[in-house]
Order: structure tokens, then C-alpha cells, then sequence
């Protein structure tokens, strides 16, 4: 598989997130995907895409095979995007759903996976993630590794240094700690629950609902 960059993975992720957290909204349009891309909460790292840096990776992404593109019909105004993901790397539910959240978030322990990614596909406990990490990492072409601290990384921009992710984590790195605690990561789910259910009803009602 071709390595992708990081507008292309972070592209990708979010419609992978999106069709599993909003089905209702799903396929995206640009400016929805766009929004979900430069979303403050639950990324990391924290990005300001252009419409241009968006439509970039969707025709990168067309290209390689993960990405459709869905024109307007009957009485549609915008063209919209859907990932085809799992079709292109043979991955179910579980596996999109842990590659999505480590794409969106970067580096994280296992436990830490199945607590994001209870909106997408629910684990029952924290050995199943391990199953599915294993199982990502262990495919001919391997879409995660495992890092120093029992965190695990996504590998579809390519190769990572763990070395240089042990110094970002490191005691008196300007990197800030990393936040461990599972309640806050709950209080962090919600909170973006809560933003991608206010940005569906503004769509929906044509109206900034802040105002």
C-alpha cells in the first residue's frame, strides 16, 4: 500500500469516524468533512484545513482507491464523499473503528482505544482491542505497531520512530503530558457526541444555532 500523508490520513479517518458517529449526515460534503478535519476536540494534532488542502486529499485518495465520490441527484446541491476503506484493506467494523481513532488521535495504550472508540463500535473489554491491534499488526502489510508504554501507532502514513515519540514523551518535553485518565477521555467523548449532534441539527435547519 502506498504511505499517505498526513492530510490524506486525516481526511480518511474522519470519514471513516463520521460514517459510524453520524449516520444520519453521512456521506459528507466538503465543507462537513472539512469541519470535521479542523475539529478542536478529539484530535490530536489539532489541524486548520483549507477547502483546498480537503478537495487535495479527496482526489489523492479517489486515485488510490479509498475514497468515492458521490455527485449530486435529485435535488442535491453538493457532490459528497464516502470512504471505501474497508474495502480496499479487508477490515471490519472493529478494525476501522481502532485505525480511525489512532489516525485521529495519534499513539495510545489500548485502554485508552477502547474508551474512544465506544461510539463506533463498542468492546467488551479492553483484550479485545489487544486482539484487534495484534490482528492489524500482524496482516503482510501491517497497519499498526506496537511502542514503547504499551501504546500502539497507526502505520498508514508509513513507517514511524518510536524513538522520537519516547522523547516527545519524555519529562521536561515542551510536548504537553499525555492525559491518561479514562474519565476525562469519557467527558472528551461526550463533549464531541454533543458538537457533532449540534453541527447536524444546524445543517438540518440551515441555522447557526450559537447565534
Amino acid at each position: 500500500m502506498e504511505d499517505l500523508d498526513p492530510e490524506q490520513v486525516r481526511v480518511l479517518a474522519c470519514l471513516v469516524e463520521k460514517e459510524a458517529t453520524v449516520p444520519d449526515a453521512y456521506p459528507l460534503t466538503r465543507n462537513a468533512l472539512r469541519q470535521a478535519c479542523n475539529q478542536t476536540s478529539s484530535r490530536d494534532p489539532v489541524v486548520a484545513f483549507d477547502d483546498l488542502t480537503v478537495q487535495r486529499a479527496l482526489e489523492a485518495l479517489k486515485n488510490a482507491g479509498f475514497v468515492r465520490f458521490v455527485h449530486p441527484s435529485h435535488g442535491e446541491r453538493s457532490t459528497k464523499f464516502r470512504h471505501v476503506l474497508d474495502e480496499r484493506l479487508d477490515l471490519d467494523r472493529a478494525e476501522l473503528a481502532v485505525l480511525a481513532v489512532l489516525a485521529l488521535r495519534g499513539p495510545q495504550t489500548a485502554a485508552e482505544v477502547r474508551t474512544r472508540t465506544e461510539r463506533a463500535h463498542a468492546f467488551p473489554s479492553v483484550d479485545d482491542v489487544d486482539d484487534v491491534l495484534r490482528r492489524l499488526a500482524g496482516r503482510d502489510e501491517p497497519l499498526v505497531v506496537e511502542l514503547p508504554r504499551r501504546r500502539w501507532a497507526h502505520l498508514l502514513g508509513g513507517p514511524v520512530d518510536p524513538g522520537a515519540l519516547v522523547v516527545a514523551d519524555a519529562p521536561g518535553s515542551t510536548t504537553p503530558p499525555r492525559r491518561d485518565d479514562e474519565r476525562l477521555v469519557a467527558l472528551e467523548a461526550e463533549v464531541a457526541a454533543l458538537r457533532d449532534r449540534v453541527a447536524h441539527l444546524e445543517r438540518e435547519l440551515g441555522v447557526p444555532l450559537g447565534s
